[in-house]
């Protein structure tokens, strides 16, 4: 799987089957920071991600 960062890294991933939660604790991302694209469409965290699948990570802009 391809996982694309906030400030555009790259990291291509080679992992089973997970939920995004899984995948986003193991690179040290805090879930509750960011949203996440599967293949250009929003999914939540429980979403199962499989191996040929592009990951796009969106930090959360917050406060005041």
């Amino acid at each position: 799987m391809k996982l694309i960062l906030s400030d555009k890294d790259v990291r291509i991933l080679e992992h089973s089957p997970a939920p995004v939660e899984q995948i986003l604790l193991e690179q040290g991302i805090n879930p509750l920071e960011v949203i996440i694209s599967r293949n250009g469409k929003l999914v939540s965290e429980d979403t199962v991600i499989e191996t040929g699948d592009e990951i796009r990570v969106i930090r959360i802009a917050h406060g005041g």
